[in-house]
């Protein structure tokens, strides 16, 4: 009995430790606990986060803090108070969060800073001139995946929208990223590794949150299998593996990094590739296709384009879309932004420090507890009928103004600094953002200049599915069929 006593009394005083509530100190937001202990409000932020901050937005205001899931989190809704956030770098991090969570994650032991420092430079091949080879990579890898697999005949072809869209940009991007095979232009077992790939990235919402990983079923063998497929062993055999990939891999042997855990690193960077990318090539293909006014526009303007520079587009032959010109493709550029802001939902946060007083404004300021998460809802102000009229409905020329950028967009007649943020801020602001934007354009050029597409009739318009809400671009609840065929050569 007496060995018991100690168990007993621990068992109690976590029980204790779970029931007992947090109470809202002077100069702190209002708290919202939730009755449920630990939970507190992780069940009904999940099952709709816009709606639920929206609601606690109209009852307390602009800045809050609510218990989810053992966190206590603040969330500041009013994005002039963004720029209060993003430049506070000293006592609110970015990095802590993700040091702990991307290795439970994906699979690989915590990284040292130094390692974490360099890892972060090699993104600046994702950027800028370094563009350039992707860019000719991946066009050439579109053509190849959409030539063998699609341009083979003028007949109506059926597919799903989403599932057409990830099948090609996954591949197009994987040969893009890790290369080709020794022999051969494509991967066998493509098909396969994207199966998986799906099966364990519908279980990242939870691992994010850090549900054990032994407690999703088959999630744990599945994750194993795709990292095999990135050992050092394989990889070392490809042919035309991009700059970013082999500066990656150096890092890591110079490390002396196992190899489980280096195919886990290669894994990561797969799934920061393609994870928020997918989905938000279908929706940007669903607006388009689903506007035939906006298709057509954009479609004559990558025409355009081409003829400027003395081409005149042919289905029979391969296109060659250059970085600079996909630049001047300002209304493609536009409906990618719309579709963006119309279907992310990610959470923007930082890990307080320390104590402090974090300054909102020159009149308000908001007592911060060490260890709690500063958090910027993005999605709150891309729907907000203030800053974008009509906010539900697609515009493909949104973000234009007179030819050019539009960037000025207002909230209470002050000029929005921040206005559209599908790829986070700041130092969590997502490194590898160009080349994501570069590959949707890619992608939708060829997909326009060479096919007729329209929707199948009597389908329902697809409602964005919740489950993901806070981690980037929410995935549609239903996939939509439509139809496409290639365009006839022009006369």
């Amino acid at each position: 009995m007496s060995a018991l006593l100690p168990l007993l009394f621990g068992l109690v005083g976590l029980l204790l430790l779970l029931l007992r509530t947090r109470k809202r100190r002077d100069d702190e937001p209002p708290l919202i606990n939730g009755w449920i202990p630990f939970i507190g409000k992780a069940l009904q932020f999940g099952k709709d986060a816009h709606k639920f901050l929206e609601e606690y937005k109209r009852k307390y205001g602009d800045v809050f803090t609510v218990h989810i899931a053992g966190k206590y989190m603040t969330f500041i809704m009013d994005p002039l108070l963004y720029p209060s956030v993003i430049r506070q770098g000293r006592q609110l991090d970015f990095h802590e969060f993700t040091g702990k969570v991307a290795p439970l994650t994906f699979g690989y032991k915590p990284v040292h800073s130094d390692l974490w420092d360099k890892i972060m430079r090699s993104f600046q091949l994702l950027q800028g001139d370094n563009l350039q080879p992707l860019t000719e990579s991946m066009m050439g890898n579109l053509l190849l995946v959409f030539r063998q697999d699609h341009l083979d005949h003028g007949l109506w072809g059926t597919r799903s929208m989403c599932d057409f869209c990830s099948s090609v940009m996954f591949e197009a991007t994987f040969l893009t990223m890790f290369g080709r095979p020794a022999t051969g232009q494509r991967h066998s077992g493509m098909e396969a590794l994207r199966e998986d790939f799906n099966k364990f990235d519908n279980m990242f919402p939870l691992l994010i949150a850090q549900v054990p990983i032994w407690l999703l079923g088959k999630t744990s063998a599945i994750r194993k299998k795709l990292i095999h497929q990135f050992l050092p062993k394989h990889l070392s055999r490809f042919s035309n593996t991009s700059q970013f990939i082999k500066m990656r891999a150096g890092l890591f042997e110079q490390e002396s990094l196992k190899d489980t855990d280096i195919g886990a690193h290669h894994f990561a960077m797969l799934w920061a590739s393609v994870g928020n990318t997918l989905p938000a090539t279908f929706w940007a293909t669903y607006y388009l296709v689903s506007h035939p006014e906006a298709l057509q526009a954009v479609r004559q303007e990558i025409l355009d384009v081409l003829r400027d520079d003395g081409v005149e587009f042919s289905t029979d032959n391969d296109v060659n879309l250059s970085k600079e010109q996909l630049d001047k493709l300002i209304y493609l550029e536009s409906s990618i932004n719309e579709s963006l802001r119309l279907s992310s939902a990610s959470t923007n946060i930082r890990v307080a420090q320390e104590d402090f007083s974090l300054r909102l404004d020159a009149s308000r300021a908001i007592s911060v507890r060490k260890g709690d998460i500063i958090a910027l809802y993005p999605q709150s102000m891309h729907l907000d009928p203030e800053i974008y009229e009509e906010p539900q409905t697609f515009r493909f020329d949104r973000f234009v103004q007179d030819g050019a950028v539009k960037t000025d967009f207002y909230k209470d007649g002050q000029k929005l600094r921040y206005y559209l943020m599908p790829f986070g801020s700041g130092s969590s602001m997502c490194p590898g953002r160009y080349f994501a934007v570069n590959e949707i354009k890619q992608f939708l050029s060829v997909l326009l200049l060479y096919f007729e597409m329209e929707l199948e009739e009597g389908q329902p318009r697809p409602a964005l599915d919740p489950s993901r809400a806070g981690l980037g671009i929410l995935l549609p609840s239903t996939d939509v069929r439509f139809r496409f065929r290639l365009r006839p050569t022009e006369v």
